[in-house]
């Protein structure tokens, strides 16, 4: 608001291929604008089924995003001498859309990029993406 180009690009990452494409596109955006790359990863909350593994699966969840937190750590090790983003890792239990629509009003992000759904259903049900665009709250940039 009130400045020339984006100050935060928030991207969905939950380790799909396209997940990470996504990143690797947002995270070009950010350098290329100089804005700060808020990489978010919405652990899944427990459905009625899996309500008796709770805890195996909180903890799966929590591992999870600790391996996507270590593998956004040496992508930048590796490309440091090259560029640099400013970026944060955030992560929260929730539904996808939920959490990314959330961080995206408490962050004032100026742009969501997320990956192409990769589940089959989600062309009947919608997927994270088309209910992102149709919430036109914010610019959705989906990445195949």
């Amino acid at each position: 608001m009130g400045t020339d180009g984006p100050k935060v690009i928030l991207v969905g990452l939950d380790g799909s291929d396209s997940s990470w494409r996504a990143t690797a596109y947002a995270a070009g955006l950010a350098r290329r604008q100089g804005a700060v790359l808020a990489v978010a990863y919405v652990q899944p909350i427990l459905g009625a089924a899996t309500a008796l593994a709770g805890a195996a699966v909180e903890e799966t969840t929590q591992e999870i995003a600790d391996e996507l937190l270590a593998a956004l750590r040496e992508a930048e090790q590796r490309v440091r001498e090259v560029w640099k983003v400013d970026w944060r890792f955030l992560t929260m239990r929730g539904d996808p859309y939920g959490g990314l629509a959330k961080l995206a009003d408490e962050l004032r992000a100026d742009a969501v990029v997320v990956g192409v759904s990769e589940q089959a259903g989600h062309k009947v049900i919608g997927s994270v993406a088309v209910r992102l665009v149709k919430a036109g709250r914010w610019p959705v940039t989906v990445v195949p």
